[in-house]
Protein backbone atom coordinates (compact mmCIF):
# COMPACT_ATOMS: atom_id res chain seq x y z
CA UNK A 1 0.00 0.00 0.00
CA UNK A 2 1.24 3.47 -0.92
CA UNK A 3 2.01 5.74 1.73
CA UNK A 4 0.51 8.57 0.04
CA UNK A 5 -3.00 7.54 -0.07
CA UNK A 6 -2.43 5.75 3.42
CA UNK A 7 -1.57 9.65 4.59
CA UNK A 8 -3.73 11.31 2.34
CA UNK A 9 -6.84 9.14 3.81
CA UNK A 10 -5.43 9.05 7.27
CA UNK A 11 -5.34 12.32 7.47
CA UNK A 12 -9.02 12.21 7.46
CA UNK A 13 -10.01 11.04 10.69
CA UNK A 14 -13.50 10.93 10.46
CA UNK A 15 -13.97 8.86 7.55
CA UNK A 16 -16.29 6.16 7.66
CA UNK A 17 -16.35 2.70 8.05
CA UNK A 18 -16.89 0.28 5.71
CA UNK A 19 -19.00 -2.14 8.28
CA UNK A 20 -21.91 0.30 9.19
CA UNK A 21 -19.89 3.23 11.01
CA UNK A 22 -20.64 6.62 10.26
CA UNK A 23 -17.45 9.56 10.26
CA UNK A 24 -17.44 12.46 8.08
CA UNK A 25 -16.24 11.20 4.53
CA UNK A 26 -13.14 12.63 3.31
CA UNK A 27 -13.46 16.22 1.80
CA UNK A 28 -13.21 16.64 -2.36
CA UNK A 29 -12.98 12.59 -2.68
CA UNK A 30 -14.30 12.50 -5.47
CA UNK A 31 -11.58 10.01 -7.10
CA UNK A 32 -12.09 6.44 -5.43
CA UNK A 33 -9.37 5.27 -3.45
CA UNK A 34 -8.58 1.79 -2.70
CA UNK A 35 -7.00 0.32 0.48
CA UNK A 36 -6.47 -3.19 1.23
CA UNK A 37 -4.42 -5.63 3.52
CA UNK A 38 -2.67 -7.32 0.61
CA UNK A 39 -0.49 -5.11 0.44
CA UNK A 40 1.09 -6.15 3.83
CA UNK A 41 2.25 -9.76 5.11
CA UNK A 42 -0.18 -12.29 5.83
CA UNK A 43 1.10 -12.44 9.62
CA UNK A 44 1.16 -8.31 9.91
CA UNK A 45 -2.55 -7.86 8.15
CA UNK A 46 -4.44 -7.56 11.19
CA UNK A 47 -1.83 -5.63 13.43
CA UNK A 48 -1.51 -3.21 10.72
CA UNK A 49 -5.01 -3.08 9.21
CA UNK A 50 -6.04 -2.53 13.13
CA UNK A 51 -3.72 1.02 13.10
CA UNK A 52 -4.30 2.08 9.46
CA UNK A 53 -7.65 1.62 9.33
CA UNK A 54 -9.58 0.69 12.82
CA UNK A 55 -6.98 4.26 14.29
CA UNK A 56 -6.80 6.34 11.15
CA UNK A 57 -10.25 5.92 9.37
CA UNK A 58 -12.43 4.83 10.79
CA UNK A 59 -11.88 4.64 14.85
CA UNK A 60 -12.99 0.95 15.20
CA UNK A 61 -12.24 -1.91 17.68
CA UNK A 62 -11.55 -5.15 15.17
CA UNK A 63 -12.03 -8.52 16.49
CA UNK A 64 -11.76 -11.43 13.72
CA UNK A 65 -13.48 -14.49 14.53
CA UNK A 66 -11.89 -17.91 13.43
CA UNK A 67 -8.07 -18.89 12.65
CA UNK A 68 -8.32 -17.93 8.80
CA UNK A 69 -5.74 -15.39 7.66
CA UNK A 70 -6.82 -11.83 8.40
CA UNK A 71 -8.59 -9.85 5.04
CA UNK A 72 -10.02 -6.39 4.36
CA UNK A 73 -10.23 -4.39 1.44
CA UNK A 74 -12.14 -1.54 0.71
CA UNK A 75 -12.83 1.31 -1.58
CA UNK A 76 -13.60 4.96 -0.76
CA UNK A 77 -15.20 7.66 -2.55
CA UNK A 78 -16.96 10.63 -1.21
CA UNK A 79 -19.36 13.15 -2.87
CA UNK A 80 -21.34 16.61 -1.27
CA UNK A 81 -22.25 15.32 2.28
CA UNK A 82 -22.27 11.30 0.91
CA UNK A 83 -19.59 8.86 1.69
CA UNK A 84 -19.53 5.61 -0.32
CA UNK A 85 -17.48 2.85 0.78
CA UNK A 86 -18.10 -0.78 -1.22
CA UNK A 87 -15.07 -3.81 -0.08
CA UNK A 88 -14.89 -7.37 0.99
CA UNK A 89 -13.25 -8.43 4.35
CA UNK A 90 -13.08 -11.94 6.35
CA UNK A 91 -15.08 -12.66 9.34
CA UNK A 92 -14.81 -10.44 11.86
CA UNK A 93 -16.92 -8.26 14.83
CA UNK A 94 -15.83 -4.48 14.19
CA UNK A 95 -17.17 -2.47 17.47
CA UNK A 96 -18.30 1.35 17.27
CA UNK A 97 -18.41 2.34 20.97
CA UNK A 98 -19.73 5.52 22.63
CA UNK A 99 -16.35 6.32 22.69
CA UNK A 100 -15.38 6.11 19.37
CA UNK A 101 -18.54 8.17 18.54
CA UNK A 102 -17.37 11.25 20.51
CA UNK A 103 -17.34 13.86 17.81
CA UNK A 104 -19.52 11.85 15.03
CA UNK A 105 -21.30 13.94 12.42
CA UNK A 106 -25.46 14.28 12.31
CA UNK A 107 -25.73 11.21 9.87
CA UNK A 108 -26.67 7.39 9.73
CA UNK A 109 -26.04 4.72 6.55
CA UNK A 110 -27.41 2.25 4.50
CA UNK A 111 -25.60 -1.20 4.53
CA UNK A 112 -25.71 -3.66 1.70
CA UNK A 113 -24.80 -7.06 1.98
CA UNK A 114 -23.60 -8.23 -0.88
CA UNK A 115 -22.51 -11.45 -0.18
CA UNK A 116 -21.29 -13.49 2.98
CA UNK A 117 -23.48 -13.69 5.74
CA UNK A 118 -24.06 -10.75 8.26
CA UNK A 119 -25.69 -9.76 11.85
CA UNK A 120 -25.90 -6.05 12.71
CA UNK A 121 -26.64 -5.24 16.83
CA UNK A 122 -27.77 -1.91 17.37
CA UNK A 123 -30.59 0.02 19.96
CA UNK A 124 -31.46 -3.48 21.46
CA UNK A 125 -31.95 -5.29 18.25
CA UNK A 126 -29.97 -7.54 16.05
CA UNK A 127 -30.78 -7.81 11.90
CA UNK A 128 -29.64 -10.73 10.20
CA UNK A 129 -28.37 -10.24 6.97
CA UNK A 130 -29.13 -11.91 3.63
CA UNK A 131 -27.89 -11.13 0.34
CA UNK A 132 -29.34 -8.40 -1.42
CA UNK A 133 -30.63 -6.59 1.81
CA UNK A 134 -29.67 -3.46 3.45
CA UNK A 135 -29.37 -2.35 7.29
CA UNK A 136 -30.02 1.36 8.30
CA UNK A 137 -27.83 2.38 10.96
CA UNK A 138 -28.03 5.26 13.21
CA UNK A 139 -24.52 7.19 13.07
CA UNK A 140 -24.69 8.14 16.64
CA UNK A 141 -25.31 5.37 18.72
CA UNK A 142 -22.96 2.08 19.33
CA UNK A 143 -23.44 -0.64 17.01
CA UNK A 144 -21.70 -4.36 16.51
CA UNK A 145 -21.13 -5.07 12.89
CA UNK A 146 -20.41 -9.04 11.84
CA UNK A 147 -19.13 -10.54 8.83
CA UNK A 148 -19.80 -14.52 9.42
CA UNK A 149 -17.70 -15.40 6.70
CA UNK A 150 -15.84 -13.97 3.86
CA UNK A 151 -18.09 -11.20 2.59
CA UNK A 152 -18.85 -8.42 0.30
CA UNK A 153 -21.23 -5.13 1.23
CA UNK A 154 -21.61 -1.47 0.06
CA UNK A 155 -22.18 1.36 2.33
CA UNK A 156 -23.41 4.66 2.07
CA UNK A 157 -23.12 7.29 4.35
CA UNK A 158 -25.78 9.48 4.14
CA UNK A 159 -26.39 13.70 5.48
CA UNK A 160 -29.02 12.89 8.64
CA UNK A 161 -31.09 16.77 8.08
CA UNK A 162 -30.85 16.07 4.09
CA UNK A 163 -33.43 12.66 4.58
CA UNK A 164 -34.77 14.11 7.50
CA UNK A 165 -36.73 16.63 5.20
CA UNK A 166 -37.93 14.05 3.30
CA UNK A 167 -39.10 11.50 5.82
CA UNK A 168 -42.05 11.58 8.12
CA UNK A 169 -40.16 9.15 11.24
CA UNK A 170 -36.70 8.85 9.73
CA UNK A 171 -35.08 7.42 13.27
CA UNK A 172 -37.71 4.65 13.38
CA UNK A 173 -36.03 3.55 10.01
CA UNK A 174 -32.97 3.20 12.01
CA UNK A 175 -31.62 -0.81 13.32
CA UNK A 176 -34.39 -1.94 10.68
CA UNK A 177 -33.67 -4.09 7.78
CA UNK A 178 -34.80 -3.32 3.79
CA UNK A 179 -35.54 -6.10 2.10
CA UNK A 180 -34.03 -7.09 -0.50
CA UNK A 181 -37.07 -6.93 -3.08
CA UNK A 182 -37.25 -3.16 -2.48
CA UNK A 183 -36.91 -1.86 -6.02
CA UNK A 184 -35.56 1.83 -4.78
CA UNK A 185 -32.45 -0.22 -2.90
CA UNK A 186 -31.61 -1.85 -5.84
CA UNK A 187 -31.43 0.78 -8.17
CA UNK A 188 -29.60 2.35 -5.82
CA UNK A 189 -27.59 -0.26 -5.65
CA UNK A 190 -26.89 -0.22 -9.31
CA UNK A 191 -26.32 3.64 -9.28
CA UNK A 192 -23.36 3.55 -6.96
CA UNK A 193 -21.59 0.52 -8.49
CA UNK A 194 -22.13 2.51 -11.60
CA UNK A 195 -20.28 5.53 -9.88
CA UNK A 196 -17.05 3.42 -8.61
CA UNK A 197 -16.70 2.13 -12.73
CA UNK A 198 -17.01 5.40 -13.57
CA UNK A 199 -13.99 7.05 -11.33
CA UNK A 200 -14.01 10.40 -10.39
CA UNK A 201 -16.52 13.20 -10.52
CA UNK A 202 -14.56 16.00 -10.52
CA UNK A 203 -16.93 18.99 -12.24
CA UNK A 204 -18.99 20.05 -9.05
CA UNK A 205 -22.28 20.36 -10.85
CA UNK A 206 -22.24 17.02 -11.48
CA UNK A 207 -21.19 15.87 -8.10
CA UNK A 208 -23.78 17.87 -6.53
CA UNK A 209 -26.40 15.99 -8.82
CA UNK A 210 -25.33 12.63 -8.42
CA UNK A 211 -25.44 13.40 -4.66
CA UNK A 212 -29.13 14.57 -5.00
CA UNK A 213 -29.86 11.55 -7.30
CA UNK A 214 -28.41 8.80 -4.31
CA UNK A 215 -30.32 10.80 -1.79
CA UNK A 216 -33.39 11.12 -3.41
CA UNK A 217 -33.06 7.30 -4.32
CA UNK A 218 -32.42 6.42 -0.01
CA UNK A 219 -35.09 8.27 0.42
CA UNK A 220 -37.62 6.34 -1.46
CA UNK A 221 -35.70 3.41 -0.40
CA UNK A 222 -36.63 4.38 3.28
CA UNK A 223 -40.39 4.82 2.16
CA UNK A 224 -40.89 8.33 0.96
CA UNK A 225 -44.49 9.48 0.73
CA UNK A 226 -46.67 11.40 -1.82
CA UNK A 227 -45.44 14.72 -2.91
CA UNK A 228 -41.69 13.82 -1.54
CA UNK A 229 -41.62 10.36 -3.06
CA UNK A 230 -43.12 12.42 -6.34
CA UNK A 231 -40.24 14.51 -6.73
CA UNK A 232 -37.79 11.50 -6.01
CA UNK A 233 -38.73 9.65 -8.70
CA UNK A 234 -38.65 12.39 -11.44
CA UNK A 235 -35.26 12.89 -10.38
CA UNK A 236 -32.78 10.01 -8.27
CA UNK A 237 -35.30 7.50 -9.47
CA UNK A 238 -35.03 8.54 -13.32
CA UNK A 239 -31.31 9.44 -13.10
CA UNK A 240 -30.36 5.89 -11.45
CA UNK A 241 -33.22 3.67 -14.41
CA UNK A 242 -31.34 5.67 -17.05
CA UNK A 243 -27.83 4.45 -15.93
CA UNK A 244 -29.24 1.43 -15.53
CA UNK A 245 -30.56 0.85 -19.19
CA UNK A 246 -27.19 2.17 -20.49
CA UNK A 247 -25.36 0.11 -18.23
CA UNK A 248 -27.94 -2.68 -19.69
CA UNK A 249 -27.00 -1.78 -23.23
CA UNK A 250 -23.56 -1.56 -23.07
CA UNK A 251 -23.20 -5.05 -22.25
CA UNK A 252 -25.83 -6.00 -25.15
CA UNK A 253 -24.58 -4.49 -27.61
CA UNK A 254 -24.14 -7.43 -30.07
CA UNK A 255 -27.61 -8.43 -29.22
CA UNK A 256 -29.51 -7.27 -32.79
CA UNK A 257 -32.98 -7.17 -31.49
CA UNK A 258 -32.20 -5.07 -28.80
CA UNK A 259 -35.06 -2.26 -28.66
CA UNK A 260 -36.59 0.16 -26.36
CA UNK A 261 -39.19 -2.75 -26.16
CA UNK A 262 -36.72 -5.07 -24.58
CA UNK A 263 -35.35 -3.12 -22.47
CA UNK A 264 -38.66 -1.89 -21.11
CA UNK A 265 -39.68 -5.42 -20.30
CA UNK A 266 -36.18 -6.03 -18.40
CA UNK A 267 -36.79 -2.53 -16.69
CA UNK A 268 -40.10 -2.76 -15.92
CA UNK A 269 -41.06 0.47 -17.19
CA UNK A 270 -42.61 0.96 -20.83
CA UNK A 271 -40.83 1.59 -24.12
CA UNK A 272 -42.20 5.39 -24.21
CA UNK A 273 -40.48 5.78 -20.35
CA UNK A 274 -37.57 4.66 -21.63
CA UNK A 275 -37.14 7.43 -24.88
CA UNK A 276 -38.30 10.25 -22.04
CA UNK A 277 -35.41 8.80 -19.79
CA UNK A 278 -32.89 9.87 -23.23
CA UNK A 279 -34.78 12.85 -24.43
CA UNK A 280 -34.16 14.22 -21.14
CA UNK A 281 -30.63 13.35 -21.61
CA UNK A 282 -30.23 15.60 -24.33
CA UNK A 283 -30.27 12.37 -27.14
CA UNK A 284 -32.54 9.79 -28.19
CA UNK A 285 -32.41 6.32 -27.94
CA UNK A 286 -31.34 5.14 -31.18
CA UNK A 287 -28.65 7.72 -31.39
CA UNK A 288 -27.05 6.60 -28.18
CA UNK A 289 -27.41 2.99 -29.38
CA UNK A 290 -25.62 3.19 -32.48
CA UNK A 291 -22.91 5.71 -31.06
CA UNK A 292 -21.92 2.76 -28.38
CA UNK A 293 -21.95 0.18 -31.12
CA UNK A 294 -20.14 2.53 -33.97
CA UNK A 295 -17.98 3.09 -30.43
CA UNK A 296 -17.06 -0.79 -30.18
CA UNK A 297 -16.58 -1.24 -34.06
CA UNK A 298 -13.78 1.35 -33.66
CA UNK A 299 -12.03 -0.12 -30.73
CA UNK A 300 -12.15 -3.47 -32.19
CA UNK A 301 -10.91 -2.59 -35.11
CA UNK A 302 -7.92 -0.51 -33.24
CA UNK A 303 -7.20 -4.03 -31.21
CA UNK A 304 -4.26 -6.03 -32.40
CA UNK A 305 -6.20 -9.34 -31.03
CA UNK A 306 -8.87 -8.63 -33.20
CA UNK A 307 -6.75 -8.30 -36.35
CA UNK A 308 -7.56 -11.15 -38.06
CA UNK A 309 -11.32 -10.93 -38.00
CA UNK A 310 -12.79 -9.38 -41.01
CA UNK A 311 -14.66 -5.85 -40.82
CA UNK A 312 -18.22 -7.48 -41.44
CA UNK A 313 -17.66 -9.94 -38.64
CA UNK A 314 -16.54 -7.34 -36.40
CA UNK A 315 -20.03 -4.98 -37.45
CA UNK A 316 -22.09 -7.58 -36.63
CA UNK A 317 -20.46 -8.61 -33.25
CA UNK A 318 -21.38 -5.32 -32.33
CA UNK A 319 -24.80 -5.76 -33.65
CA UNK A 320 -24.77 -4.44 -36.94
CA UNK A 321 -27.12 -6.40 -39.33
CA UNK A 322 -26.57 -4.50 -42.18
CA UNK A 323 -23.05 -3.94 -43.70
CA UNK A 324 -23.51 -0.94 -45.98
CA UNK A 325 -25.31 0.90 -43.06
CA UNK A 326 -22.83 0.38 -40.96
CA UNK A 327 -20.07 1.27 -43.31
CA UNK A 328 -22.22 4.42 -44.33
CA UNK A 329 -22.93 5.05 -39.98
CA UNK A 330 -18.89 4.66 -39.27
CA UNK A 331 -17.61 6.84 -42.12
CA UNK A 332 -20.05 9.68 -41.29
CA UNK A 333 -18.94 8.99 -37.03
CA UNK A 334 -15.18 9.28 -38.15
CA UNK A 335 -14.92 10.87 -41.40
CA UNK A 336 -12.88 7.78 -42.34
CA UNK A 337 -13.58 3.89 -43.33
CA UNK A 338 -13.09 0.85 -41.21
CA UNK A 339 -10.25 -0.01 -43.24
CA UNK A 340 -8.88 3.43 -42.92
CA UNK A 341 -9.41 3.01 -38.79
CA UNK A 342 -7.74 -0.53 -39.27
CA UNK A 343 -4.84 0.25 -41.89
CA UNK A 344 -3.98 3.88 -39.34
CA UNK A 345 -3.73 1.63 -35.86
CA UNK A 346 -1.62 -1.19 -38.25
CA UNK A 347 1.04 1.32 -39.20
CA UNK A 348 1.25 2.79 -35.63
CA UNK A 349 2.42 -0.53 -34.46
Amino acid sequence: MKNSVIGDIGSNRRTMDCNYSFMTPPKSRSTPVHVSTDEFPVQQRLAKWREIYGRSIANVDIEPIGDEPFHASVTFQSLPGIGIVSGSRSPAHYHLTRQHLAGARDGFGISVLISGASTTRQLGREIVGRPGTAVVISGTDPSVSTMHRMGQFLTIVLPRPELAVLLRDLDSAYARQIPAENGALRLLVQYVNTLHAAGPLDAPPLAHAVASHIIDLAALALGAEDDVAHEAEGRGLAAARLQAIKTDIRKNLGDQELSATTLALRHGVSPRYVHKLFERDGTGFSEFVLARRLDCAQQMLKDPSFATRTISAIAFECGFGDISYFNRTFRRAYNATPSDIRSAALRLR
